[in-house]
């Protein structure tokens, strides 16, 4: 959703006019209409203000992304020096060799 369609919605929830918003803000109602149809990218600052002219607060929040890592497993191999992590490369390499196939003789 783009900070327009935010912007819009909320307008809409609280039953106010793109003219009675630009009153509230003193600016114009064509420039309310710019941001809400995505012409004009509003600062974050800008996005609060009108947020708040509609009795409303803008939250913004940031989380770890998951990209399905095992961040101790990365942490772990991060700390092992070039040569053991050749080691543990080659080491790897060589069991899956030997183990190649048996998975699909199990099923």
């Amino acid at each position: 959703m783009s900070s327009g369609e935010f912007l819009r919605d909320a307008r809409r929830r609280h039953r106010v006019t793109q003219r009675e918003l630009a009153q509230r803000a003193r600016t114009s109602q064509a420039a309310i209409s710019r941001i809400e149809r995505g012409v004009v990218s509003p600062t974050v600052a800008t996005l609060r203000t009108l947020l708040y002219l509609l009795g409303e607060e803008l939250v913004l929040t940031a989380r770890a992304h998951d990209y399905g890592h095992d961040s101790a497993l990365l942490r772990q191999d991060l700390d092992r020096t070039v040569d053991e992590r050749i080691e543990h490369g080659v080491s790897l390499a060589n069991w899956t060799s030997r183990h190649r196939g048996v998975a699909a003789g199990l099923c």
